[in-house]
């Protein structure tokens, strides 16, 4: 499908120009691959921008400007028939390029030639459906090979949401420093919370941070399966802007989890959680659903209240310490990409 840059923001967009512009090239989850279907169309924000998300007969999706150029009625409140989607309001028709097809009051009638939708290239991968806002170029694509990995066993959570920056959530995400204190209801050890040194190396997409500790990623209850004086490694890998994966290694195998954050606007972001493991295959899927919205549901009890609500860029606005460095890595390649001192995202 060719892909439409953007000409302009979003209307009422929550972010700087600058800001938006920086971010809107790069790859962002929008929605599930099982959500997206021939019977319905799904509709969706993206920086701000309203998207509506369907699937053709022949599999393929399309995704476009949630707007119907005639009179601004929202598409995904339509419905689809033979790969078209028709707006709820008149009924006008759009095949999957986006170009109107047919105005039932004047079926006879030439179709304006502005009557064609703004529509974004659609990538499935991890069990979602990715886009981009805008083609300036190729960008890095966040990369989980063990997703097709027939060792792996794939568990795809549901989103979380939360009303906070996207930049906060990765963060926290990140932080190597807070397991004993968010986390201490869940796996964190609060007699074990001191910080080990662990180094950091810049990639083309982002950078990655090697942690080992002794800190058991095993639920309590759990930790004793873990042989004695264990040391756990914790390989984080950033995919800029709002994307990171952590492989955990276990005693008996590798546990992925890839932290997708999605913003739909400067303070609302939506995390995709694919999670794969090649081990402990004959456990109940559910126990792991259930560990992993705990987690979260910790991590999103003090994200949402973190102030000043936008992730602070200039690192003199906060303070730091040595057990920072993959934070202050990420606000430093933040930095770079071009978003202001005060990124809104």
């Amino acid at each position: 499908m060719a892909t439409t840059p953007a000409a302009s923001l979003p209307r009422n967009c929550t972010f700087s120009s600058t800001d938006w512009q920086a971010l809107a090239p790069f790859w962002h989850p929008v929605a599930f691959s099982h959500d997206i279907t021939t019977k319905k169309p799904y509709g969706t924000r993206l920086l701000d921008e309203r998207l509506v998300i369907y699937r053709v007969t022949d599999g393929a999706i399309v995704i476009a400007q949630d707007l119907c150029l005639h009179r601004g009625a929202p598409l995904s409140l339509g419905r689809l028939e033979r790969d078209c989607l028709i707006c709820p309001y008149h009924g006008v028709q759009y095949d999957r390029q986006g170009q109107c097809v047919l105005i039932p009051a004047q079926p006879q009638a030439s179709i304006p030639a502005r009557l064609k939708l703004k529509t974004y290239p659609a990538v499935e991968r991890y069990g979602l459906v990715w886009t981009r806002l805008v083609d300036n170029g190729p960008v890095p694509f966040p990369a989980m090979d063990e997703w097709s990995d027939p060792d792996y066993i794939q568990i795809l959570p549901e989103a979380v949401d939360l009303n906070a920056a996207a930049g906060r959530q990765v963060e926290g995400f990140l932080d190597v420093s807070h397991f004993g204190f968010i986390h201490a209801r869940s796996f964190g050890e609060q007699d074990n919370t001191e910080v080990p040194d662990y180094p950091i190396e810049l990639t083309p997409h982002g950078f990655r941070a090697d942690y080992v500790s002794s800190v058991s990623n095993y639920a309590h209850g759990m930790k004793h399966l873990a042989p004695p004086d264990f040391r756990w490694r914790r390989l984080f890998e950033a995919w800029l802007p709002f994307t990171a994966k952590l492989t955990v290694f276990f005693p008996n195998g590798q546990l992925h989890i890839l932290n997708a954050a999605s913003p739909l606007s400067a303070r609302q972001t939506r995390v995709f959680v694919p999670i794969c493991r090649n081990f402990d295959q004959e456990i109940p899927l559910q126990d792991t659903l259930d560990f992993n919205h705990q987690i979260f549901a910790e991590d999103k009890a003090i994200v949402e209240e973190q102030w000043p609500e936008d992730l602070p860029i200039k690192l003199a606005d906060e303070v730091h310490i040595a057990g920072d460095k993959s934070s202050i890595t990420y606000r430093n390649r933040l930095a770079a990409l071009g978003l202001g001192q005060t990124y809104t995202a």
